[in-house]
């Protein structure tokens, strides 16, 4: 199978980049079950999530989060990219602050 990538823009600083990634892996660990590990300023991420296997890899920049993600295939690979910008639009929109983001669903 094979990837999606991920250019997500970003006006945070790298911390605040960071803490917001660590705040929708934590989501979505307590949606789907993701495991996700941290390695300096990358993350991998691994699990199912409505019966798709999801494995993949970020890495937080200091202007952008570039990573990888297994691609669902040709059916779901639209939702799924589209999924995957709203989630990181709302949870790097630097009008909101990190708590808001974390009470998000």
């Amino acid at each position: 199978m094979g990837m999606l990538k991920l250019e997500i823009p970003h006006s945070l600083s790298l911390e605040d980049a960071k803490a917001r990634v660590q705040a929708l892996l934590d989501y979505w660990a307590r949606k789907y079950g993701v495991k996700s590990q941290w390695a300096g300023d990358k993350a991998t991420f691994a699990g199912k999530a409505m019966g798709i296997t999801i494995d993949g890899h970020l890495t937080v920049a200091a202007k952008g989060i570039n990573g990888e993600a297994t691609d669902p295939g040709m059916l779901l690979r639209g939702q799924a990219q589209k999924y995957l910008k709203k989630k990181f639009d709302d949870y790097l929109d630097p009008k909101k602050s990190l708590t808001d983001v974390q009470g998000e669903v």
